[in-house]
């Protein structure tokens, strides 16, 4: 990521900030995306994604560094549609809908603003949420675009930092981090489902444990989730548990969801990512490989194939740089 810093006289106009710094950095990916559909309709299409994510923070004489992120992204898959509130007038809950009436889905998405003195940070608007930050869901990157993300057990189920929306910055989500030492903590909550989540993550001896448990008024949200995440030889291991609500059978939408990966450096350039996961909702077990080959510079060649839950195929291939 690139750093560009201007001058705290160019930034405000008034006495007594002890710094102030905007960063710009991101990527772009393009390639193409492979998938075999259940009705025979297999297809092959160009993927793309551009993303430009915007830092800024000031800190004041205190010591405490107050900021803000956003990004700017478009993907070669986004429409011009935004979420309605439904009849509740409440975004997130089961009765939104989309509508092309509105503004356009890309655009600078909803902001996340912090406060962080020492090892405690709050913040508000887009979270990052508990669940989708939680070490063991994202220990690895699979191919060029993630290929479905069927190896993170919580399976979407909580607040998460939306990149092309508000985000729960559109339901009043606020959160709490801490750290010290080989301690994690960290609380969220927003008005979708009315969540309240929570990890606290501990590392020893290499291995980090955490656990965290969410309070929610929907039957598909997560109620608690397990990881472990460690190198074991040549690989750095993880394995993660959710219970997403209770089961209601394969085809359906709720149950237990586990996930074991592993990511292994092949060579001074290469690195291979493999998966195995199943969960009560999927027909059979999800397993794929993927493979990042760094060219140098920020750039690099990135593909890999899946065999989703629901017992289809999917591929992709392509290069993503990053600035």
């Amino acid at each position: 990521m690139k750093k560009v810093l201007f001058a705290t006289t160019a930034l405000v106009a008034t006495a007594g900030v002890a710094a102030a710094d905007v960063t710009f950095g991101g990527y772009g990916r393009f390639g193409v995306l492979y998938q075999e559909n259940a009705a025979g309709t297999d297809e092959t299409n160009v993927t793309s994604r551009f993303r430009l994510q915007i830092d800024a923070t000031a800190e004041s004489d205190m010591g405490v560094t107050f900021g803000a992120r956003a990004r700017i992204q478009q993907n070669n898959t986004d429409e011009n549609v935004s979420v309605t509130k439904g009849a509740d007038g409440i975004f997130g809950t089961a009765d939104d809908g989309l509508t092309t009436a509105g503004p356009a889905g890309t655009g600078i998405n909803g902001v996340r603003f912090f406060a962080r003195t020492g090892g405690f940070e709050v913040g508000v608007g887009n979270i990052y949420g508990a669940l989708e930050s939680m070490p063991g869901m994202y220990e690895i990157d699979l191919g060029l675009t993630g290929l479905s993300y069927e190896y993170t057990a919580y399976n979407f189920r909580g607040d998460a930092y939306s990149s092309g929306g508000n985000g729960a910055a559109g339901s009043n989500g606020v959160e709490a981090l801490y750290s010290m030492g080989d301690l994690k903590v960290h609380i969220s909550a927003s008005d979708t489902n009315d969540r309240v989540a929570g990890y606290v993550a501990y590392t020893y001896n290499g291995f980090t444990f955490a656990a965290a448990a969410q309070d929610s008024n929907a039957a598909g949200d997560t109620d608690y989730a397990l990881s472990v995440v460690g190198n074991v030889g040549p690989a750095k291991v993880s394995l993660a548990y959710a219970d997403n609500g209770d089961d209601t059978g394969v085809g359906t939408v709720n149950g237990d969801h586990y996930a074991l990966t592993a990511s292994f450096d092949i060579g001074a350039a290469t690195n291979l990512d493999v998966y195995v996961a199943d969960a009560d909702y999927f027909a059979e077990t999800s397993y794929g490989i993927g493979a990042h080959h760094d060219l140098g510079g920020g750039v690099s060649l990135r593909g890999g194939i899946i065999s989703k839950g629901d017992d289809t195929i999917r591929a992709d291939m392509g290069v993503r740089f990053t600035f």
